[in-house]
């Protein structure tokens, strides 16, 4: 099943919570070990990524912007149940920025749909929808901005656009996230411009 369906088929198993606006709902935020300092640590299920068996060879050269056409809270949920078999290394919510992390960046993380691709990659999910605009947030584009920054500096990553792509991008890829509402250019530059 396409990671999409996946997330939507969660979401109608998603209480209440799901209707809070994003800025107000609360995050279980348990202590961890997360490779970005403003993190919080919401770890996947260990069943929806992979412990590479020589993590220091591991080579990262791309991040991939994903938008999980789907809220934060269900989104971080369906990571953490290991049958769904998804996961994506951070999420950034649309309301207050805030940046969970779900898998470490030395683990692969199954987001891109493409194997070669989830090795070699970071992948940011956002909360919201490709088809609704008013979820990509001057502070979700900030914070995510400066996550990829310093996802770019760790890892000797260029801040360009042949280095940070859409979901879209990935060879083999079926998926249209981010969409033709997300601001390529205004991202590239707030990036470039994160200290």
């Amino acid at each position: 099943m396409h990671r999409r369906r996946i997330i939507q088929y969660a979401a109608a198993t998603v209480g209440a919570a799901a209707v809070l606006p994003s800025s107000a709902r609360a995050v279980a935020a348990p202590e961890g070990p997360t490779d970005y300092a403003s993190a919080l640590w919401v770890p996947a299920a260990a069943a929806n990524y992979t412990v590479p068996s020589r993590p220091s060879e591991r080579l990262i050269d791309r991040v991939v912007i994903h938008v999980a056409q789907q809220l934060f809270t269900p989104t971080t949920g369906i990571f953490r149940t290991p049958s769904k078999q998804v996961s994506a290394h951070y999420v950034v919510r649309s309301g207050d920025g805030h940046v969970a992390q779900c898998v470490q960046e030395k683990d692969i993380a199954w987001h891109a749909g493409n194997w070669s691709w989830n090795t070699r990659s970071i992948g940011i999910e956002h909360e919201g929808w490709v088809d609704r605009p008013e979820f990509f947030t001057d502070v979700m584009y900030q914070r995510s901005a400066g996550l990829t920054a310093d996802i770019c500096d760790r890892h000797g990553i260029p801040r360009d656009r042949e280095h940070i792509v859409g979901h879209h991008e990935v060879p083999g890829s079926d998926h249209t996230d981010p969409g033709v509402h997300w601001d390529w250019e205004r991202y590239l530059r707030l990036v470039r411009d994160a200290a």
